[in-house]
């Protein structure tokens, strides 16, 4: 999901879609452990889509508290 979409959704939707990505990011690390791996870039793809959402909820919390 690229930053447009995530900047059009609401707050609790961004928080949905980072819990989302923070839980296949956690299944990622369980199949390289286990050395079944074969895609390695998606480890470091879902890594910057969770910094981006964290990002834009950042940006949104502060935009709605002023």
């Amino acid at each position: 999901m690229n930053a447009t979409e995530l900047r059009n959704k609401s707050i609790p939707e961004v928080k949905v879609v980072l819990n989302e990505l923070r839980r296949k990011q956690f299944k990622l690390r369980l199949v390289k452990a286990g050395g079944e791996l074969k895609q390695t870039h998606e480890i470091k793809q879902t890594r910057r889509a969770i910094a981006r959402a964290e990002t834009i909820l950042t940006q949104k919390e502060g935009n709605s508290n002023e």
